[in-house]
């Protein structure tokens, strides 16, 4: 019967120990409060906000479409000086001196089967229409516009640019 009363006793003392080392956890702090957890989310939210405005998602985006744009003109104008050196100088016949889109609308500059495929693989297209480049020249419009002044210096421009920024070249 000793033994019994020292393992009661035991079990006894336990469970008062455990009660007691819960209790010393949650009467020292052992967790946050709501307020420190709140306090924490503002300072975040706040730096949060400050990132986003330095940053400027659509800044960017503006600044990556107009690198896009003068990519694809001088792209463009690559082709046509191409086309221009293999027939003596002679630009393509939808180039005017009237400013026109590049496209096979009724007054546009219909210059798609002269370049593609020979001469570039085909027309870059403007970002923001959101379609593939042109391949097939039909129903097509790329969005940039092209003009010849009287010494038949071809002009290529981006009229849909971003960030006010002027997107032009004149060869």
């Amino acid at each position: 019967m000793v033994n019994l009363s020292i393992f009661m006793n035991y079990c006894l003392a336990q469970k008062k120990n455990k009660g007691f080392i819960q209790h010393q956890l949650r009467r020292s702090g052992a967790g946050f409060t709501l307020i420190e957890i709140l306090v924490v989310m503002g300072v975040l939210s706040i730096l949060f906000s400050i990132i986003v405005i330095v940053i400027d998602p659509a800044k960017q985006f503006g600044r990556a479409n107009n690198a896009q744009r003068r990519s694809d003109i001088v792209a463009i104008l690559n082709a046509i000086g191409a086309y221009t050196a293999d027939n003596k100088g002679v630009l393509p016949t939808g180039i005017t001196t009237t400013v026109a889109t590049i496209t096979d609308a009724v007054n546009g500059a219909n210059i798609c089967a002269l370049l593609v495929p020979k001469y570039i693989p085909s027309l870059p297209t403007d970002p923001s229409l959101k379609t593939n480049d042109i391949t097939a020249c039909t129903n097509y419009n790329t969005g940039y516009t092209v003009v010849k002044d009287a010494n038949n210096r071809v002009t290529l421009a981006a009229p849909n640019q971003e960030n006010n920024e002027v997107i032009s070249i004149t060869r």
